[in-house]
This record gives structure tokens, sequence and C-alpha cells, in this order.
């Protein structure tokens, strides 16, 4: 099936885009927005609204499939790449892109995504985000041409086995961390809730405030929880913990204070994000080595999350060698391709750390599912509820598409079988 036309539409993202140093360094709140004034090239402001592009493919047969191109929330942190506004990538995709892509067979997904990854213009790799959503188009044209599933269309790509389960999602809570906490302990949701723990009035100047909070979720999952509900407690701190407390990182106040927080968790798991945040790539590997290193010399059974300069397949590949996380999140618009987030995925089997399938409230409804596939065909430890801040819509997409995906591959797997029974016959 032959791909006719590549179109690109300015469009908005699930939620906003923020200067993520800025806000570190004590910008204050002004409702919904912030005071103060921006530090991270390319914000004129430190809260913008999100963007994306909406790409949409049209195959010979007028088949049309559709991807999001969306960047994270915080654009321009942590070595990735600069902000993203819609406008001025739209005539990249209707123009470079499209001529690259029209004309090529759309079942030809992998060597079409890689074709888009290794395109140039005026002398520089597309942005993250632009590979991102047209690859996302690309995988859903695949799957029309061939009538088939995105997951199976990846796993075929790739050699893969996919899930025959749902991967456990991990809803996140924004600001709302109590509220939103409680409505995903209610609908049972396996990994929670993020909490957005970015400041020190969060966390609290001993790390007071973040172990309250953790002690609570602790009762209210034991108090509203389904029966046998047995979560895993995931906190994002970025980088809060080192900011807090300093280096070196196997000091022991630094696992004093995970133990407490192990502590408070019990009798759930606990995995933290980003403990610290030390400015480059080496230095954070290095860094979340020795944390763990003082963590199991200690006996504290709390996870490491790598999220801070782990960012592209190359860092998750670094940290992943170097032992540095018992978690990576692939954090899916910063790798470009969709495909390269399943090949990160891939590249944690065999290994003793496990495969986050992350990304960022800023993204759309469409990528959110695009990601599941990629979820389904590596069969991920976990997946992000995703788009928005608001739990539901995001936990409510990403369940229901992989639900509905496994159904769908359920049912033509028994189909296979019955007809081969009566071929038998």
């Amino acid at each position: 099936m032959r791909i006719d036309g590549v179109h690109a539409t300015a469009g908005y993202s699930g939620y906003f885009v923020d200067d993520q140093r800025a806000i570190k360094r004590g910008a204050e709140r002004d409702g919904f927005t912030y005071d103060g004034d921006p530090v991270t090239d390319g914000f004129d402001e430190i809260r913008r609204a999100g963007e994306s592009i909406l790409v949409e493919i049209e195959l010979a047969d007028g088949t049309r499939a559709r991807g999001d191109c969306a960047a994270v929330q915080y654009a321009a942190a942590g070595g990735r790449d600069p902000l993203f506004v819609a406008e001025e990538y739209v005539p990249v995709v209707d123009g470079p892109v499209a001529e690259a892509l029209v004309g090529r067979d759309a079942t030809a997904f992998l060597e079409n995504a890689e074709l888009l990854e290794a395109l140039v213009v005026d002398g520089d790799r597309l942005h993250t985000a632009i590979r991102y959503g047209v690859s996302q188009a690309l995988l859903a044209a695949a799957a029309a041409a061939e009538r088939t599933t995105e997951t199976d269309v990846l796993a075929a790509a790739l050699g893969t086995e996919p899930a025959t389960e749902p991967i456990p999602v991990f809803g996140q809570s924004g600001d709302a961390r109590y509220a939103n906490a409680e409505k995903m302990v209610l609908k049972g949701v396996p990994v929670l809730p993020h909490a957005l723990i970015n400041s020190e009035e969060k966390i609290g100047s001993n790390g007071e405030t973040l172990l309250e909070y953790v002690e609570w979720l602790t009762e209210r999952s034991q108090e509203l929880g389904p029966e046998g509900y047995d979560p895993r407690f995931h906190v994002d701190v970025y980088g809060m913990i080192g900011e807090l407390f300093g280096g070196p990182f196997d000091r022991p106040e630094i696992v004093d204070y995970f133990a407490a927080l192990e502590e408070a968790a019990d009798p759930f798991p606990l995995q933290i994000e980003g403990p610290m945040d030390v400015g480059d790539r080496a230095a954070q590997i290095e860094a979340m080595v020795e944390l763990r290193d003082g963590l199991a010399e200690a006996g504290v059974a709390v996870d490491v999350v790598a999220d801070e300069w782990c960012n592209t397949f190359a860092d998750v590949r670094a940290f992943v060698d170097a032992g540095a996380a018992d978690v990576v999140q692939i954090k899916t618009p910063d790798l470009g391709g969709v495909h390269r987030s399943a090949r990160a995925v891939r590249y944690c089997e065999g290994t003793d750390t496990r495969a986050y399938l992350g990304g960022t409230c800023n993204e759309t409804d469409v990528s959110a599912r695009a990601c599941v596939h990629v979820a389904l065909a590596t069969d991920a430890a976990q997946v992000l509820a995703k788009p928005g801040m608001g739990f539901d819509e995001g936990y409510m997409i990403v369940e229901n598409e992989m639900r509905r995906t496994i159904a769908r591959r359920n049912r033509r797997r028994g189909a296979e079988t019955t007809d081969e029974v009566s071929v038998d016959d």
C-alpha cells in the first residue's frame, strides 16, 4: 500500500510546557501560572500552553493514519531538544518529511521509520518531537495496510513476543497529589502516584513533607483499595533529594532518609524517580551508582529510577550498562521514533534494570495510544497513564487501548486455533 500524502496541522497537547530550571530556582506560583523570569533558552514565560503537530498519512486506498508530534513538559532540560513550537515545524513536516515519505510502501514500517530518523534538514536532524509523531503515523499506516494491530506490526519488525496480559499502568497525580491518589486507589491502579515533588515546599526542608505523604498514601491504599490491592508506589522527586542533602550520594543521611521512606511505604514496594540532578550524564550515572551501592550495603529496598540525563537511546544504554538504576524511564518523545523506544525497552532484557515506558503529561490521546502498542509489543515493566494531569482521562485512554488490543489479539488467536482444529479434523 503506497503512501500518497503526509499532512501536518498545528494543535494542542494535553498539558503545558514549563521552565524546570526557573521552577527549581524558586519561581512562585500565581494561580496556575508562575511569577518571575524564565531562565531556559526559548522560553518567554515560565509556563506555556503545550503544543502538538497533528500528522495525517494518506494511503492509496484513501485510508488515513494519525500520529501526534509532542515534546515533554520540561522541554530543553536535562539534555533534551529545544522548546517545541508547532508553527515553526509544520512546514518541515509538510515539506521535507512529506517529500521523503510519499510514494513509499506503507507496510515497510521499520524502513520508513529509520529513513525518518536519518533525515537531515538544514544541516540538523529532525526535532525529536517530529520523529516521534510521524513515526506514530507510520506505525498506524502499516497496521491499517496490513489489517492488523500496531502491536503486531512493531513486534514483527523487532522480533518480539507481545505481552498477553495488561502492562501495569502508572498513574500521575500532578499537584492534586491527594485527591488524584485516592482516585487511583479506588480504581486499583497498579503503580501510583508520581506526586510531582519538584520544590522544597513539597518535600519539606528536611524531607518531612514527603515522608508524611507516603505514610498517608500507605494508609489510604489500605483503607480504600479493592480487595487484594497490592500497588507499587512510584514518586518522582525531580532531583530534590539531592538538593536537600547534597552529595556524595551514599552519605549516611541519604541512606537513612531512603530507609525512612521505605518504612513509611511498608508493606508496599517503593521506587524513587530522579533522586538527584547533578548536571550531566556521566556525573548523574556516577551519583546514581553510588546511591544504589549505599542502599544495597544498608539493606534498604527502595528502587531508584533514572530520569534526568536519561533521554536518548544512547543514554538508556549508558545507564543500564553502568547498573545506575533499578528502573529506567524511557521518555518516548525524547527518543524520537517509537521503534527507538521499543528498542530501548528491549535493551533492558536480561539485565537487572526494568524498563518503564514513560513520556509526559504534555502528549495527546493519539500518542498515548501509540505508546500502548510499544509497551505491549515489548512487554515493558510499566507504562505511563497520559496525557494530562487529571489522571482519570489519561488512565482511561491507556488502559482501554491496552485491553482493547489484547482482546482483539485473543479473538484472532482463538479464530486461528479453531481453523487449525477444523483442518486437522
